[in-house]
């Protein structure tokens, strides 16, 4: 029986991670293309899966991992590449102009979430497809400079590598935090949540019994971002995908919240409303 749990997952988990990519953002990508909006949905997403990918790919060289894994981080980089375009063409408008305005947009209103330089907060999409572009050049020239010194090459592929996996395990992390923050999982589909944690077990199974070369940097990450994974559906089942704290507020009179300068306003509509009353009890007596 273990046999043939082995084989069967030796030949379907490899075309699994291949695919994957596809069928993880495949969904987000079209839900966000056919409601021409991106809220709710963390481009911190893009980010991380992007630079992970990229290091990978210039992992391998040095580390000859199981090429199913290579193919993988070439297929996710043309996949994350376009649900970046995507999410960067429907942005929604920002708060102050009436509208909800998307994570990690809306931050960026808030000195508090103000990141160093604005990063990966820019208003204008050159700056993300720049720094994608620096970052290939950057581990191209890199690759160049180091592969003719083999014992400095292994170390230098072994931290970009170590690097690489680290930053994909922490994936799910900023979604977590956009939902605890919102007390809702609106905007991140399920599907989503379904092929990652889908991905997480199969992954682990094939890592620990696999026969081909899987390097202990892909097991340990493995390991910590199928927890945060699981998390993530722990957050799902908690929250669910309604509106969440926001609605609580947009619910509420204006004079529940103090506004500065409303007071006055609101004070002279009571004010109004109790003169309307006086004048009507007159006219009865």
């Amino acid at each position: 029986m273990w046999w043939w749990l082995t084989a069967l997952s030796g030949s379907i988990t490899p075309l699994f991670l291949v695919l994957s990519p596809i069928l993880s953002y495949g969904d987000q990508a079209h839900s966000m293309y056919k409601s021409k909006s991106s809220a709710g949905f963390s481009l911190d997403i893009p980010l991380i899966m992007l630079v992970a990918s990229l290091l990978r790919i210039f992992y391998y060289p040095g580390a000859k991992y199981d090429t199913a894994l290579l193919i993988q981080s070439l297929v996710m980089v043309g996949v994350q590449v376009v649900l970046l375009k995507i999410a960067l063409d429907h942005r929604p408008p920002p708060s102050s102009r009436g509208g909800d305005a998307a994570v990690p947009f809306a931050k960026a209103q808030d000195e508090e979430y103000q990141r160093p330089y604005n990063f990966w907060q820019w208003k204008s999409p050159k700056p993300y497809w720049q720094f994608v572009l620096y970052l290939f050049a950057g581990l191209v020239v890199c690759q160049i400079l180091f592969s003719p010194f083999e014992s400095l090459y292994m170390s230098y592929s072994s931290f970009i590598g170590y690097i690489g996996l680290s930053i994909e395990a922490t994936l799910p992390i900023p979604q977590i935090l956009i939902n605890h923050k919102s007390r809702s999982c609106k905007g991140f589909r399920v599907s989503v949540l379904a092929m990652w944690l889908a991905g997480d077990a199969m992954k682990m199974f094939w890592f620990f019994t696999s026969s081909s070369e899987i390097p202990w940097s892909f097991k340990s990450c493995g390991i910590f971002q199928a927890c945060c994974d699981s998390y993530l559906g722990v957050q799902y089942l908690m929250y669910g995908s309604g509106e969440g704290a926001s609605n609580a507020i947009k619910g509420h009179p204006l004079h529940d919240y103090p506004v500065s300068g409303s007071h006055s306003v609101v004070t002279s509509r009571e004010g109004a409303a109790a003169r309307r009353t006086s004048n009507a009890d007159k006219r009865i007596s």
